[in-house]
């Protein structure tokens, strides 16, 4: 009689083989500044497409990650000073390959917004 192995059904066997990605959303003004000048309507109707592709991108978010605003520069001595980033939010991913990636990313309503890009890090295992 021949004993097969199951595979391992452990949860977290697929995510293993997925790489993971910090999805940085560039903007020439916060995400608050945004915020503040949009009008009801035009805030739902961002949220309303965010909520849309994020269903769209289903198992690939990890973290929708939200907006993010008030930069600091922190020096080695502690002493702060505002910061010069241009990163309005964040979200994780993940993908089999940054080619995949951005495929889930072409149609990002973040690109609706005037200026507005994005940029993608690879996570890489250290241990």
């Amino acid at each position: 009689m021949k004993l097969e192995h199951a595979k391992p059904q452990h949860p977290q066997t697929q995510e293993l083989a997925m790489k993971k990605f910090m999805v940085l959303y560039q903007a020439p003004i916060s995400a608050q500044e945004q915020m503040g000048k949009a009008t009801p309507e035009q805030q739902k109707a961002g949220m309303d497409a965010w909520m849309a592709w994020s269903k769209k991108a289903g198992s690939a978010i990890v973290d929708l990650g939200q907006p993010l605003g008030n930069a600091q520069a922190v020096a080695k001595n502690g002493g702060t000073s505002k910061g010069t980033t241009i990163v309005a939010g964040y979200s994780v991913m993940q993908a089999e390959s940054m080619a995949d990636l951005s495929k889930v990313l072409a149609d990002h309503p973040h690109f609706m917004m005037p200026g507005g890009t994005i940029e993608v890090l690879e996570a890489f295992n250290i241990m």
